[in-house]
């Protein structure tokens, strides 16, 4: 009847299920079991009661049969009876239907025989009769009924009818066997309907089974068919869904940690570069290339927990307005030391007019920090950090005074960790985080080079608050 069990959904042991002692259905035979068992009850609630009626019917027309016969023997007879004359055998010998055993039997008024001979003995409807009443019933095997000979109203008789029951029953036997054929072909066409909406109901369950073990074994570019079922649809979606959330998360991730190598294979460097020259000066004292390294470990340490705390954030929630002035005097001195180290300068100007931004501490530090280190490692001369007002928005430049940038922007801020010059993974992240925090960052001068960071402008009242919460 059904296919046999290949997939999770119909065989529990292919899931690997822990054994508790009972077996599992398959889904398709289940859905044939209950079509077939609601098919079997309704037949049995229905014809039951029908082969019930037909027989009673059947019982109830063979009787209404006999009366007739009764009553048309008893007009032939009754001028005979009347006259107390020899009742003529050939009045009651041809009676009933062809093939009937009709036996017929004539009493007078005091209830004894006077011609023909039924089987059984029928006291209580011969006794009806004789009172003037018609009556019939059942004796055993016997099927009989008695209607009073009458002449000017006046009972002179009566005539019994008897035929064998088994007459009826096979009449009625062919009807019940056709019922049953009948009861027969509705559950074969119930089997058969529960076959095809078995498989039309399994086969998308199984094909979800099939994604959610493709999706649990990493393929999250499974997407699930639809089925024209609209329950079944929706978990499908919901599956699609997830699959796409989980892609893009792993995606995230990915990107996360090639962004995190990125961002702290700088400062890694230059502690390395900046050790081993300790160790190869020997007559140097070692304790200011220790300090200088435990500043950039300092300075690691912040970037990890920056980016792990944006990382689990997805989408940094801007906290309030930041104080775009106070951020850069506290990170001028580590980028001014830095580019002191190859003989560079930093200036920064912030607009007195310069609205707060309204965005992430944490990821405007991360941001500026990408710039001002593409900067000190590809540009040249100055590097200058100016903060001004935009229309609606607050805007941070970021420029040096090299050649400039030979790549279109669609490249630049592309993922690429291959490039050869080093861009491209942190313009990346700063252009994403710039993006989470509903911002943007773009190259607005190719030579030299300007890149702008576009924050939106947190609301005066933000900004009051925040100043008066700052000046506690």
């Amino acid at each position: 009847m059904t296919a046999p069990a290949r997939r999770g959904i119909l065989a529990p042991t292919d899931r690997g299920a822990p054994d508790c002692g009972t077996e599992t259905t398959p889904v398709r035979t289940r859905i044939i079991a209950v079509a077939v068992l609601a098919s079997v009850l309704a037949t049995c609630l229905f014809a039951v009661p029908l082969a019930v009626a037909v027989l009673e019917y059947a019982l109830q027309h063979e009787r209404g049969h006999l009366v007739r016969v009764a009553s048309d023997v008893a007009i032939e007879i009754a001028g005979d009876v009347y006259d107390e004359d020899d009742v003529d055998p050939d009045d009651i010998a041809d009676v009933g239907r062809d093939g009937d055993e009709i036996r017929v039997a004539v009493y007078d008024d005091d209830g004894d025989p006077l011609a023909g001979v039924v089987p059984g003995d029928h006291p209580h409807i011969l006794s009806r009769a004789l009172d003037g009443d018609v009556a019939a019933g059942t004796d055993g095997d016997l099927l009989a009924a008695a209607v009073p000979v009458t002449h000017s109203d006046e009972v002179v008789g009566a005539v019994v009818v008897a035929s064998p029951r088994s007459t009826v029953l096979g009449q009625v036997a062919l009807v019940w066997a056709a019922m049953a054929g009948l009861a027969a072909a509705a559950v074969t066409i119930a089997w058969l309907v529960g076959r095809r909406q078995a498989r039309r109901l399994a086969r998308p369950l199984e094909d979800l089974e099939e994604s959610a073990r493709r999706l649990g074994d990493g393929d999250f570019s499974v997407r699930s068919r639809r089925g024209s079922i609209e329950e079944i649809d929706a978990v499908g979606a919901a599956l699609d869904a997830t699959a796409i959330r989980l892609d893009d998360l792993l995606a995230r991730e990915r990107a996360f940690s090639a962004d995190a190598s990125h961002q702290l294979r700088t400062p890694l460097a230059g502690m390395r570069l900046r050790l081993e020259a300790a160790l190869e000066r020997a007559d140097v004292d070692p304790r200011p290339a220790i300090a200088a390294s435990l500043v950039d470990a300092d300075r690691l340490e912040s970037i990890i927990e920056e980016l792990l705390t944006l990382a689990r954030a997805g989408q940094a929630t801007p906290t309030g307005p930041v104080d775009l002035d106070a951020l850069l005097g506290e990170l001028s001195p580590e980028w001014t030391a830095r580019l002191a180290l190859h003989g560079r300068d930093l200036e920064v100007r912030v607009d007195p007019g310069a609205p707060g931004a309204r965005a992430s501490t944490a990821a405007v530090r991360q941001v500026l920090g990408v710039l001002v280190d593409n900067a000190t490692t590809h540009g040249r001369g100055t590097v200058t950090v100016a903060v001004r007002e935009a229309t609606g928005a607050v805007a941070v430049d970021v420029s040096d005074e090299g050649p400039g940038v030979r790549d279109p922007e669609g490249i630049l801020f592309a993922r690429q960790a291959d490039r050869r010059d080093g861009h491209g993974i942190g313009l990346a992240l700063a252009r994403r985080l710039s993006e989470a925090e509903q911002g943007r960052l773009h190259l607005t001068q190719v030579s030299p080079p300007v890149f702008t960071l576009l924050l939106p402008a947190a609301p005066v009242s933000e900004r009051t608050e925040h100043a008066r919460v700052a000046s506690r």
